[in-house]
């Protein structure tokens, strides 16, 4: 597994220990030494996936006090459903597709420069991938805001939530967005002039172009990912025909 899944991986087990109880709200996580102890990684990656629980307002992390568990709202309306990535990147293509047609008729100095900020971010090569997925969050964010309407910005804000907390949807994410970072910031780009041109089909056609592509290459690392595990179990079977039988594979 890459670095970059790696602290995803780390961060999701540390969310089913806290939704298990064994970390209650408000108590205080143990040591980056113990988790990565307990988790067989470094401390290094048990930072980063504090890092990415903080940003996801599951903890909180304290300078020089630790890392604490934050309180969940009770309120049912805040509970996520339990979506996969592919259903989630299908609605993106329809619903952001729409805010960014409205956008284009609406977007004014201010607000192309606010993109064009947000862009320039993740076409940083010096860029760390958090940053990188930061600046993508609040890119799309700020056309949801800009589109006008205050039911499809909610609509986009809690797709957002969604990508960034289920476990499931973030690791789906994941796989992809950290190879595929130059395809992503082109299409942006292109979102970006139709948004300038004020051409809402334009607009509309370019992030729905974004998000296929994005589904293609979800689609394909799964594919990839259940053929290796295939893999690797056939070379287990046969090692143990193998070795219970005498026989090679000549």
């Amino acid at each position: 597994m890459s670095e970059n899944r790696l602290y995803h991986s780390i961060a999701a087990k540390i969310l089913k220990l806290i939704d298990a109880g064994e970390f209650p709200p408000g108590s205080r996580l143990p040591g980056e030494r113990d988790l990565a102890e307990r988790f067989g990684v470094s401390r290094v990656t048990v930072r980063e996936a504090e890092i990415a629980l903080d940003a996801q307002q599951r903890i909180e992390i304290k300078p020089g006090s630790g890392a604490y568990v934050r309180k969940r709202p009770a309120d049912a309306a805040n509970v996520l459903p339990e979506v996969s990535a592919f259903d989630l990147t299908a609605a993106r293509a329809v619903i952001e597709s729409e805010a960014a047609a409205l956008a284009a008729g609406k977007i004014d100095t201010d607000e192309l420069a606010e993109l064009e900020k947000l862009i320039a971010a993740m076409c940083d090569p010096a860029a760390s991938t958090e940053a990188v997925n930061a600046a993508d969050r609040k890119f799309h964010l700020a056309i949801a805001r800009i589109a006008g309407n205050p039911v499809i910005e909610y609509c986009i804000q809690q797709i957002w939530r969604m990508r960034t907390e289920l476990p499931n949807v973030q690791e789906a994410y994941a796989r992809v967005c950290h190879h595929d970072n130059g395809p992503r910031s082109d299409e942006h780009v292109v979102v970006l002039d139709a948004l300038r041109n004020r051409d809402p089909a334009a607009a509309r056609r370019a992030m729905r172009t974004h998000f296929q592509r994005l589904f293609g290459s979800m689609m394909e690392a799964t594919e990839n990912e259940a053929l290796a595990e295939l893999r690797k179990r056939f070379q287990h079977d046969r090692e143990r025909f193998q070795a219970a039988t005498g026989l090679s594979s000549s």
